[in-house]
């Protein structure tokens, strides 16, 4: 079904493809120019670098063939970088979001809390990930005692609750936003009388909880600033990040406030169209958010229990990556028109980018490596006593989550269906093989159920037969791919970025002389 309408994807092609090509080592340029030869970090540096070989067949392929009729098709591997790459930041959604409803969250109703920051904190968390995560817990402990009070008023006594955080470093306009969606379970698990866990459903949160509740956690992310001796309203003095990288400190500092660091535009907003200079900014104050001197929380988009594909649209719009591409195109002077999602308060609809600019932009959207963006607490933590138990409940089979129920390891997920066998799978593994202690591996979804889950397509029916296709071999050696690229008339080594350009003449918006 829809196989015949498939191709592989081609990042090649694609307008942020082409920006990134064309203006990178321009925009190395800047950066040494501005930061007296300091450059970016070499993490930063390498996620761009290995975002242009993302989908390149010269980086390495699959081979998949036809059974009936011998027709082959070359899959080309990823980048599988985590900062801006839309194709790897798509499927990471998908693959999580898939493993959350399927293997994580009971079937129970899920409540989304959402908590943003200031701005200035914003900044100190961008690359501060011990501070980050530390912030997060005050949140995520405020709102799982918030749960744990009200079902203690109506006696439900040792109520625990749960909740999955992403970390999300991006706002609209491709501003650097570090902020945190939560999803918690919207109730408490408890012990009966009979040792059955039971799930306690919580009644939603009104207005004044949710104001008081920002109020708690404002208070205690300060007092937390305060034992770490961290100013917020104040100048530090001394910032971790520009003694690490001057020019990666600057870049943060502007994106987060919505300016510009590099070019003939430096220190300026962005340019931002359809904007009205007289409207005023309208803060919204919907139901269940409150909003106090930076902080704000939102809490009013719940999922049933029984709503598994809702949860799963949820899930993957906290997981969602920064950037769209379909939102992305070049004007006909060279620059970079950005469409945003929904039109802001003010009016504003696009944003206007020089190439140097934006790639900026892309620059601060990049984590540190090796860092946790997606967190679980309560009873959902991998080393949570019950939360085997919790995570396979299902109020319509309670005998599954009694004591006879099969027995497990902590952090043990229930049983899945086996896939059926597809293109470049990690195989299956037990779950005593696949953790060490009780910590949660998520299993690794093929590309080929991953599509079929996501865009109802079979991308393994051949096109030309409609038989089966598997895979006949994975070529990584450098040597076989030039032989079978070049005998295929293909390129043969991944696209590398032009050399630097001028910078271009600086936008003039009011010219003297009118048309």
């Amino acid at each position: 079904m829809g196989a015949v309408g498939y191709q592989p994807r081609a990042t090649e092609g694609t307008v942020l493809h082409r920006v990134v090509r064309e203006n990178f080592e321009s925009f190395l340029a800047e950066v040494a120019a501005r930061s007296d030869g300091g450059g970016l970090p070499q993490f930063v540096e390498r996620e761009f670098r290995e975002f242009l070989t993302c989908g390149a067949l010269a980086r390495g392929f699959a081979r998949v063939r036809c059974g009936d009729c011998a027709y082959e098709r070359l899959v080309p591997f990823s980048c599988k970088r985590r900062g801006f790459c839309a194709s790897c930041g798509g499927r990471r959604m998908a693959e999580l979001a898939a493993h959350l409803v399927d293997a994580v969250l009971p079937h129970v109703p899920v409540r989304q809390w959402v908590l943003t920051l200031p701005y200035r904190l914003r900044y100190l968390l961008a690359y501060n990930h011990g501070l980050c995560r530390a912030v997060l817990a005050v949140h995520v402990r405020a709102v799982l005692g918030f749960y744990r009070r009200r079902a203690r008023r109506r006696g439900v006594r040792d109520g625990r609750g749960g909740a999955v955080t992403v970390i999300q470093r991006f706002g609209g306009g491709l501003r650097l936003n570090v902020h945190f969606h939560s999803l918690l379970l919207d109730g408490v698990f408890a012990e009966g009388a009979d040792g059955r866990l039971a799930f306690h459903p919580a009644e939603p949160p009104s207005d004044e909880d949710v104001a008081r509740l920002l109020a708690t956690i404002r208070r205690r992310v300060q007092r937390l600033l305060a034992r770490r001796g961290v100013a917020v309203e104040d100048a530090v003095e001394f910032d971790p990040l520009a003694e690490e990288s001057p020019a990666l400190a600057g870049i943060t500092s502007a994106s987060v406030q919505g300016r510009v660091a590099l070019g003939p535009r430096a220190g300026a907003r962005i340019l931002q169209l359809g904007r009205e200079p007289d409207a005023p900014w309208v803060t919204s104050r919907g139901p269940c958010q409150a909003h106090l001197e930076g902080f704000d929380l939102h809490a009013n988009i719940t999922v049933g229990a029984d709503d598994r594909a809702g949860l799963e649209r949820l899930s993957r719009y906290v997981l969602r990556p920064p950037v769209a591409q379909d939102r992305i195109e070049l004007t006909p002077e060279g620059r970079v028109l950005v469409a945003l999602k929904t039109e802001w308060a003010d009016g504003t609809t696009h944003l206007l980018f020089e190439p140097v600019e934006f790639l900026e932009k892309l620059a601060a959207l990049t984590p540190r490596p090796r860092i946790n963006l997606v967190l679980y607490y309560g009873i959902l933590a991998p080393h949570a006593q019950a939360r085997a138990r919790a995570v396979a409940y299902d109020p319509a089979e309670p005998a599954g989550v009694g004591p006879s129920a099969p027995a497990q390891q902590p952090g043990a997920d229930p049983p899945r269906p086996a896939p059926e066998p597809s293109v470049v799978s990690t195989p299956e593994v037990s779950p005593d093989e696949s953790r060490t202690g009780g910590t949660e591996k998520p299993r690794r979804w093929a590309w080929a159920d991953l599509m079929r889950r996501v865009f109802d397509l079979d991308v393994l029916a051949c096109p030309r037969c409609g038989g089966r296709m598997s895979v006949i071999a994975t070529i990584e050696a450098r040597d076989v791919i030039r032989t079978i690229l070049g005998h295929l008339g293909l390129p043969t080594e991944p696209p590398a970025p032009l050399p630097p350009r001028p910078p271009p003449r600086a936008l003039d918006l009011f010219p003297d002389n009118p048309a």
